[in-house]
């Protein structure tokens, strides 16, 4: 397993957004060499993690990657967040990364680049082929509400309250091949699928596949995109382990020859809304009765499913550890709006993402 995190730069005096990804990306390199690099806005930097098969280990490097993007940062007079939306700044239109791809992205989808100032947290989980990763897709793809409803940390919009635990969720749903990816009845159905996308302009070519999970189109895994940047270091570690365990379950039930269970595609992205909209402290739709509980609920009952698979890891301890300090604190979102209603100023709640980003590798505060 592994990860890719977006971070977004800020000035730590008006707490507003900064253009200089390419001074900050430059001077982590020295550190990070090729796991550090630019996105597709200048406010943001993507690092990425080596490849784990121990979850502690895991830990430590995202723990450590995040406390040298931050010292790179500081010694540019800058500070990164971890959060999948601005809280202030001028976030539209973006100041775009330089680059043919970049620039293509921004004639093909237009107005849809303006908006993504947005940062996300993709874990990768290795899978032995693509048939398998479908197979994987189809049987976890129920539990992206839920997944989405722990994940959510984007409820700030430059300078507004949406309303929302995940807004990022609703802005990158507008994408063409966005959202709970669909049933696949089989490996040439997929293909089938980007052959015509790509044929019709729908996307630049399979990286522009932006499902909640996606088979990678350059590394042996199994990519899952639904959440927003985490706002500390546990939180990845939290999301890792359980979607580790997630697709090692899904595997059994796939030799097993069980069934994945396959909820209606209008109500599966009825789910993701809700979840976004209320997150983990609100009602989430349980997609087995159709009728709603609470999103809390629906958590631990995904960790009680994937008990067996967590301890053959060894990470049952760990993982109930920090499920259990994010269940009493709640999610990104809940932490952020903690930090404003405490004077009611939004400039709390970035000093409040800046200290939490490199807070601890194993603890949610």
């Amino acid at each position: 397993m592994g990860a890719e995190e977006e971070y977004l730069l800020v000035d730590p005096v008006s707490r507003a957004l900064v253009a200089e990804a390419e001074k900050v990306v430059a001077e982590a390199a020295g550190e990070l060499g090729d796991r550090v690099g630019t996105e597709l806005t200048r406010y943001q930097v993507e690092v990425r993690t080596d490849p784990h098969t121990s979850l502690a280990d895991f830990a430590e490097q995202v723990s450590a990657t995040r406390a040298t993007v931050a010292r790179a940062a500081a010694r540019q007079g800058l500070r990164i967040v971890s959060s999948g939306t601005p809280v202030l700044g001028q976030a539209t239109p973006p100041p775009l990364t330089a680059g043919p791809r970049y620039a293509r992205s921004a004639a093909m989808f237009r107005a849809l680049d303006d908006e993504q100032s947005v940062c996300a947290c993709h874990i990768h989980v290795g899978v032995p082929d693509l048939a398998t990763a479908l197979q994987i897709s189809n049987h976890l793809r129920p539990w992206i509400p839920v997944l989405i409803a722990l994940t959510g940390n984007s409820p700030y919009w430059a300078g507004c309250d949406t309303g929302y635990a995940s807004w990022r969720t609703t802005t990158w749903g507008r994408w063409p091949v966005a959202g709970p990816p669909p049933y696949f009845e089989s490996t040439s159905h997929f293909e089938d699928l980007i052959a015509g996308f790509i044929t019709t302009g729908t996307v630049m070519d399979r990286g522009g596949l932006y499902w909640d999970i996606r088979p990678s189109h350059h590394v042996p895994t199994l990519e899952f995109r639904f959440a927003d940047a985490s706002a500390t270091p546990g939180e990845t570690v939290l999301l890792a382990g359980i979607l580790r365990a997630m697709t090692a379950t899904a595997l059994e039930a796939i030799a097993a020859g069980d069934p994945a269970f396959r909820p209606g595609p209008q109500m599966l992205r009825a789910a993701c809304w809700r979840a976004a909209r209320d997150g983990l402290a609100g009602q989430g739709i349980d997609l087995s009765t159709g009728s709603l509980s609470p999103a809390i609920d629906q958590v631990d009952q995904l960790l009680s499913r994937l008990q067996p698979a967590l301890q053959d890891h060894g990470d049952t301890e760990l993982i109930h550890t920090l499920w259990s300090h994010q269940r009493a604190h709640g999610n990104g979102a809940d932490r952020q709006r903690a930090a404003y209603q405490t004077r009611g100023s939004l400039t709390d709640v970035v000093d409040h993402l800046i200290s939490t980003t490199t807070r601890g590798g194993r603890g949610c505060s």
